[in-house]
């Protein structure tokens, strides 16, 4: 089992805490991240341009004229894609479906493979506890300017939702916040730290700590 500094809201080192090997020492797996981040990406995507066939395209319901006799080319809708005004031939819609499938174990093996990567290069930091005395930014943001890395990237994981700590990090831009069980890849490996309580790495340990990972 490895180790990892455990700090106080003073920014104090006050002992070591343990740290699960099945959580924090996993090879690191770039084809795996890489997978699970894109997959991520890809079905958080709001699909917005869109165009009209000549079946959405107002207007069109009248033969622009006759059949046959007057010398031009039949037509039967002046809403036909080679008429201006007309629909558009094969362009994009907002029908299409970008996601990608990723199952269970390969979501969580990513995750425990950035967490160990974030543990091996000091990134990921254990405070004994992220409750606020009162909801407020300033607190919070004295309280991660006194851990290690002040000025970085860094991600909150909390036990379970916790709005204090939430609506406190709402105006600082560098920090998020995030439950437990929110956890993923792509976040971990966003964050230039890592800030986890201690109540949060017990989760993090019943959560993922029992399973194999790939």
């Amino acid at each position: 089992m490895t180790t990892a500094p455990l700090y106080n809201q003073m920014g104090e080192t006050i002992g070591t805490v343990g740290l699960n090997s099945a959580l924090f020492e996993v090879p690191l797996n770039t084809a795996l991240l890489h997978e699970a981040v894109v997959a991520q990406e890809a079905n958080a995507r709001v699909v917005v341009a869109h165009t009209k066939d000549r079946g959405e395209v107002r207007g069109g319901g009248k033969k622009p004229w006759k059949q046959k006799g007057t010398g031009r080319a039949r037509h039967g809708s002046t809403r036909s894609p080679i008429w201006k005004g007309g629909g558009v031939t094969f362009g994009p819609t907002a029908f299409r479906n970008f996601a990608r499938k990723l199952n269970k174990k390969a979501r969580r093996a990513a995750l425990l493979s950035a967490l160990s990567d974030a543990h091996r290069h000091e990134r990921f930091l254990v405070v004994n506890s992220l409750v606020l005395p009162e909801v407020k930014t300033k607190i919070l943001s004295t309280l991660m300017s006194k851990l290690p890395y002040a000025n970085e990237r860094a991600l909150v994981v909390v036990e379970e939702e916790n709005l204090g700590i939430g609506v406190a990090a709402n105006n600082m831009e560098f920090i998020q916040v995030i439950p437990v069980h929110c956890l993923n890849a792509k976040e971990v490996l966003k964050a230039q730290r890592i800030v986890a309580s201690q109540e949060a790495l017990k989760r993090m340990e019943t959560l993922f700590g029992a399973q194999p990972h790939l």
